[in-house]
C-alpha cells in the first residue's frame, strides 16, 4: 500500500483552540527541510504589546499533537495579560503527526522499515523547529541561541528562561534535547513518561499487543484503534476526543502513528536502542531544575517508569495526581501546576544571572540529590535551625542498662512486657542486621506490622540508621494501602503475615523480611528474605550512622476521609519536636506510663522516656477498645495517661459496668485522659470522667500534619457550651503554636492573606498554624506541599489545615468543618459545622451533616441526619422534627431548607468520625430530585 506526501495544514476551528496559535514553520532537519504546524503564542502575546521573559517548548508524544498543550496556552496568555510573568509557548506537531508535514510513504510500517522515523530523527526535528524560530525572534540565524537565552535590558538585565516540557515518548525526546542543551536550557518538566525498560520487566500490555508481528499497521495505521484507546485513558469529553482524532482521519494520516510504535526499543537488538540508551545517560547528568507530573492509573507508564526517572534526575519535585491516567493534563490542573512550579523557580531569581541560576542548580542538586529512597520536596523551605535537636533515640540509648519495663503489648497473647535495657539491645541489633541486608540511611521502610512491640523495634531501629518508615493505615482498606504505598515507593517491607500477604497480592514495591521467621515454603511464597527475629541476633557495631536531623524519618499517611490519602513527611527535627511538645505540655515524665489507644502516640513512647502500653483492641476499629482492656492496659503499665479516639472512649463508657474492683481501682489512678482524631462533645467527657473519676480529661486537637495544636479541657468545654458559640470549640492554641485565619471569601475559597488578633475574631476563615513540629511536606505532592506553606507572615514556616472555622473573643478557636465543605449561600458563605452543632443537640439526632444544593453563591442548606441508632428512617425527617430543627436554625441566622435522613454515613476508619459531606451532598441531590432513597451513600 503507498501513502502519498501531503503538505503541512493549519486545523479547523477546534474547542479550546485559538486559530491565532497556529502556523506553519519550516525547518532544516537532519534529511532536509519540512514544514511543521505549530503551536506558538507569541503572535497573540505581541498583539496584546507583550514580549516573552521565558519560553516554553513543548513536545507531544503518539499519538496525540500540539493540542495536548492548548490549556497551558491558554493560561500562559491568560497570566500574561493578568500581569504575570511572559511566558512564550512553542508547541510544534512533530513530523508527519497532528497537522505537519506527511512523507510519501511505500508499505506499511514496521520495526525494522528504513522510512520509519528515529528518535534520533525526532530530536533533532525539534531541535530545528526551536532554533528555526529562537533565530527567526531574534531576527537573524547568528543570534538564535543568545536571543533565546537572555533578553537583558540595559534597565533590568532580566533574565530569560528557557524550560522544556513534554509527554509520553515526548518526554523522553524533549528530556533528551534538553540534557544535550544546557547551555540554554533552565529547567525541564516531564508528564507521564518512560526512558528505561528494565531487563526483568515485560514490556506493558497494550504496547505487547500492539507490537506483536502484523497487529501494528493493522491497530495503529488501517483502523484507529490504537488512537481510540489511547484517548480512552484520560478524562476526555466527545468533542475533545474528536479534537484529538482531527489529523488522523485516513490510514495516510495515521502512519506515523505506527511509525512511532514501531521505533520503541523493547530490546538491545533494536535500531533505537543504542540512541535510548545514550537519551538516558545524557537525562543521568542533567542538573537543572526538574518537575515530574505523573498519572499514576497509567496501564503503560506504570511505576517502575517513574521510579527510573526519580533515580536519573534524583533533585526532581514530584507532583502525583492519584486519579488521573496517561493523559494526565486532560485529567487535572496540569497547566495550572506547571505555572505555579515555574513562579517558584523563576518569579524570585528573575534578575538573576545565568551562571548564579545554574549555580543554584548545582547546590539544588547536592542538597536534595539523594541515595534512591530519599525523597525532597524544593518547596518546603527550612525550619527553625535544627543545631542541638536531640535525636529521637537519645533517651532510649540513654536507658540501654535500665530493666524497667519500657513496653507492654496486649495484642500478643499473652501480653507481652520488654525492658529497656531490652529494647535498646533488640533495636540496636536489627539496625546492624538491616544494614548487613543492604538497607541505606534514606531508604523507605514499610511498617506493615499492627501497633505493639514489633512495630516499635522495627522503628527506632529504622530510626538509629536513617532509614524512613512509611506509616499506610490498615483502615485505608487494600486498595487505599495500594495506592499510598506504591505512592511512597518502598525499597523495604517489614510485616506480618496479613501485611506480606496484601502485599503480594496488590504487587506493592519493596524488598521483603517478616515478623517472625515463616519457614521456606512460606518465605519462597511471600518472597521473603529474612525476618526481625533473624536480624535481632546480629551482632552490634561499635557506631551506626547518624541520621541528619533534617533527614527524613517518617512518612505518615492521612486517614482518607477527604480524597485520596496524602503521605505527610516529618524529618527527625519535627518528630523530636512533638515529642518534646507532648512532654512540655501535658507533663510527660520519663517513667509516666502511658496507654496508648491511638497509634500514633504508642510510637512516640521511647522518644519520651514513658512507658507504652498496647491495649487489646483492632487497630482499624476504635469501637473495639473496651473498659477492661483499658484497665488491664492501665495495670501492666502503671500509667497514669491514656489517649485514645472519641470512638474507643464512647466503647469504654459503653462497657464500664463490667470492670471489677481491681480495674476501677487502677481507673482511678490515671490523671490524664487524652481524645484526638476527632473533637469531645461535653456528654462524652461527662461520660469519661465517670470511667476516670480524679483524671483531668483534655481534648487535643491536630491532623496527621500536625498532631497537637490546641488543647481544652473539660471545664472549658463546658464553658465554651455555655457561650452559645457555633461549631466545636477545640480550645487555645498550646505553647509554641502560632495560629491565623485566612478569611472565606463569597466563593468558598480562603483568602491569601492571613489576619491574626481581633482581624480575625468572629470571622469564618481557614485556620493556618506554624509551629516547629509540624510536617516538613506532603511526599510526591509538590504543588499540594507548595499550597499548603505559601504564607510568609512573619517569616514563620505556616501550614493551611483545610479546617474551617473562627476564633472567638476569648482567643478560642472553634471548628465548623473542612474548607471544600462551605455552603455558598446568597446571604454568605456557611461553615456546616456550626449549625450541626445545633442540630446534633436534638434529642432525636445522633449526628448530622449539612451540605449545600445548588450552584455556588446560591446553595440551599440542607441537614442530613444519620439513621444509625435512632428510629428515623431513611428518606425525609418526620414533618415535626423537621419543623423544630428549621426553627433553631433560624434563631441562629439560617434558613434550612430541608431535612433528610441517610441509611448511613460514609466516614473514615480511622477515627470513624469524620463525615465525608460531599458523598453525603451528591445522595441529598439525588434524594430532593426524586432519586432513591436508599442509594448507596
Amino acid at each position: 500500500m503507498r501513502f502519498p506526501a501531503r503538505p503541512a495544514t493549519i486545523p479547523p476551528q477546534l474547542p479550546e483552540w485559538d486559530p491565532a496559535w497556529s502556523r506553519i514553520v519550516e525547518a532544516q532537519s537532519s534529511d532536509g527541510t519540512h514544514a511543521f504546524h505549530v503551536l506558538d503564542t507569541l503572535p497573540t502575546l505581541r498583539a496584546a504589546g507583550l514580549e516573552p521573559e521565558g519560553t516554553i517548548v513543548a513536545l507531544h508524544g503518539n499519538p496525540t499533537w500540539s493540542y495536548l498543550w492548548r490549556r497551558l496556552a491558554r493560561e500562559t496568555v491568560d497570566a500574561a495579560r493578568s500581569g504575570g510573568r511572559v511566558w512564550r509557548l512553542i508547541a510544534p506537531d512533530q513530523l508527519e503527526m497532528g497537522f505537519s508535514e506527511r512523507l510519501a510513504h511505500e508499505a506499511m510500517p514496521t520495526p525494522k522499515s528504513a522510512e520509519v522515523r528515529r528518535i534520533r530523527d525526532r530530536i533533532a526535528d525539534f531541535d530545528a523547529v526551536v532554533r528555526t524560530l529562537f533565530a527567526e525572534a531574534a531576527g537573524s540565524a547568528d543570534a538564535a541561541v543568545t536571543s533565546a537565552t537572555t533578553t537583558d535590558t540595559e534597565a533590568t538585565g532580566q533574565k530569560h528562561p528557557i524550560v522544556t516540557i513534554g509527554h509520553d515518548w515526548g518526554g523522553v525526546l524533549s528530556l533528551g534535547w534538553a540534557a544535550r542543551n544546557t547551555d540554554i536550557v533552565d529547567a525541564a518538566i516531564s508528564l507521564n513518561t518512560a526512558v528505561h525498560q528494565p531487563e526483568d520487566a515485560p514490556v506493558p500490555a497494550p504496547l505487547r499487543a500492539t507490537l506483536a508481528g502484523p497487529m501494528l499497521p493493522t491497530a495503529t495505521v488501517a483502523t484507529d484503534w490504537f488512537l481510540r484507546v489511547t484517548l480512552r485513558l484520560g478524562d476526555l469529553d466527545a468533542k475533545t476526543r474528536a479534537a484529538f482524532r482531527a489529523p488522523y482521519a485516513t490510514a495516510q494520516d495515521r502512519w506515523a502513528i505506527g511509525g512511532f510504535v514501531a521505533d520503541i526499543p523493547v530490546d538491545d537488538n533494536h535500531a533505537s536502542d543504542p540512541e535510548l540508551q545514550r537519551i538516558g545517560e545524557d537525562i543521568a547528568a542533567f542538573d537543572r531544575p526538574a518537575l515530574l507530573v505523573w498519572g499514576p492509573k497509567d496501564p503503560v507508564f506504570v511505576e517502575r517508569y517513574l521510579r527510573d526517572l526519580r533515580q536519573r534526575l534524583p533533585q526532581a519535585d514530584v507532583h502525583r495526581f492519584e486519579t488521573a491516567s496517561h493523559l494526565v493534563s486532560e485529567d487535572h490542573d496540569g497547566a495550572g501546576l506547571v505555572l505555579d512550579w515555574l513562579g517558584a523557580r523563576f518569579d524570585t531569581t528573575a534578575h538573576a544571572h545565568r551562571d548564579d541560576e545554574h549555580s543554584r542548580a548545582d547546590e539544588h542538586s547536592r542538597t536534595e540529590a539523594a541515595p534512591a529512597g530519599v525523597r525532597a520536596d524544593a518547596s518546603t523551605s527550612a525550619k527553625s535551625d535544627s543545631a542541638g535537636v536531640r535525636p529521637i533515640t537519645a533517651i532510649l540509648d540513654a536507658r540501654s542498662q535500665d530493666e524497667s519495663i519500657a513496653s507492654v503489648d496486649f495484642a500478643q497473647n499473652p501480653a507481652q512486657q520488654i525492658t529497656w535495657r531490652h529494647l535498646f539491645e533488640v533495636t540496636t541489633s536489627i539496625a546492624n542486621g538491616l544494614l548487613d541486608l543492604g538497607v541505606r540511611p534514606g531508604d523507605r521502610v514499610s511498617m506493615l506490622v499492627p501497633p505493639g512491640n514489633n512495630l516499635t523495634a522495627a522503628l527506632y531501629a529504622c530510626l538509629k540508621i536513617g532509614a524512613v518508615a512509611v506509616v499506610a493505615d490498615a483502615g485505608l482498606g487494600p486498595r487505599g494501602m495500594t495506592r499510598a504505598i506504591t505512592s511512597a515507593d518502598p525499597q523495604w517491607i517489614i510485616g506480618g503475615l496479613p501485611g506480606l500477604a496484601l502485599a503480594r497480592a496488590y504487587g506493592w514495591p519493596g524488598r521483603r523480611i517478616s515478623v517472625s521467621p515463616l519457614g521456606p515454603v512460606r518465605s519462597r511464597l511471600f518472597s521473603v528474605e529474612t525476618s526481625l527475629t533473624e536480624l535481632s541476633r546480629t551482632d552490634h557495631r561499635a557506631e551506626l550512622p547518624a541520621p541528619a536531623a533534617e533527614a527524613d524519618a517518617a512518612i505518615l499517611f492521612t486517614s482518607g476521609s477527604t480524597g485520596p490519602a496524602k503521605g505527610v513527611r516529618y524529618t527527625h527535627a519535627d518528630i523530636s519536636a512533638l515529642a518534646a511538645v507532648l512532654a512540655r505540655v501535658f507533663d510527660v515524665r520519663e517513667g509516666t506510663g502511658l496507654v496508648a489507644g491511638f497509634p500514633p502516640f504508642a510510637l512516640l513512647g521511647p522518644a519520651i522516656g514513658a512507658t507504652s502500653v498496647t491495649p487489646d483492641m483492632s487497630v482499624t476499629k476504635p469501637k473495639t477498645l473496651t473498659a477492661s482492656a483499658i484497665a488491664d492496659a492501665i495495670i501492666a503499665g502503671r500509667a497514669t495517661m491514656v489517649f485514645a479516639s472519641p470512638a474507643a472512649y464512647r466503647n469504654v463508657a459503653a462497657t464500664a459496668s463490667a470492670l471489677d474492683a481491681d480495674q476501677r481501682a487502677a481507673c482511678d489512678r490515671v490523671e490524664l485522659v487524652l481524645s484526638a482524631g476527632a473533637p469531645v462533645p461535653l456528654e462524652l467527657m461527662d461520660s469519661i470522667a465517670e470511667v476516670f473519676p480524679n483524671a483531668s480529661i483534655h481534648s487535643p486537637y491536630g491532623m496527621t500534619e500536625g498532631l497537637l495544636l490546641t488543647d481544652i479541657d473539660r471545664a472549658g468545654v463546658a464553658e465554651a457550651d455555655a457561650t452559645g458559640g457555633l461549631g466545636v470549640c477545640v480550645g487555645r492554641p498550646i505553647d509554641g503554636v502560632e495560629l491565623a485565619l485566612a478569611p472565606i471569601d463569597a466563593n468558598g475559597g480562603s483568602a491569601d492573606e492571613l489576619v491574626q488578633g481581633p482581624q480575625a475574631q468572629g470571622r469564618l476563615g481557614e485556620f493556618v498554624v506554624s509551629a516547629a513540629h509540624i510536617k516538613s511536606g506532603y511526599d510526591n505532592l509538590w504543588r499540594t506541599t507548595a499550597d499548603s506553606a505559601r504564607d510568609s507572615l512573619k517569616g514563620l514556616n505556616w501550614h493551611r489545615t483545610n479546617d474551617i472555622g473562627h476564633i472567638d473573643d476569648a482567643g478560642r478557636v472553634w471548628l465548623e468543618g473542612r474548607l471544600q465543605h462551605v455552603v455558598t449561600t446568597a446571604a454568605g458563605p456557611v461553615g456546616p459545622g456550626g449549625l450541626e452543632a445545633l442540630i446534633d443537640a436534638d434529642a432525636e439526632v445522633s449526628r448530622s451533616a449539612v451540605v449545600g444544593i445548588g450552584p455556588v453563591g446560591t446553595q440551599a442548606l440542607v441537614a442530613v441526619l444519620d439513621s444509625e441508632g435512632t428510629s428515623l428512617s431513611p428518606g425525609l425527617a418526620p414533618l415535626e422534627l423537621t419543623a423544630r430543627l428549621r426553627e433553631q436554625a433560624r434563631e441562629a441566622g439560617f434558613d434550612l431548607a430541608a431535612v433528610l435522613v441517610a441509611p448511613q454515613f460514609p466516614t473514615d476508619i480511622r477515627h470513624n468520625s469524620k463525615i465525608d459531606r460531599s458523598r453525603l451532598a451528591v445522595w441529598a441531590d439525588s434524594v430532593l430530585a426524586g432519586g432513591p432513597v436508599r442509594a448507596r451513600v
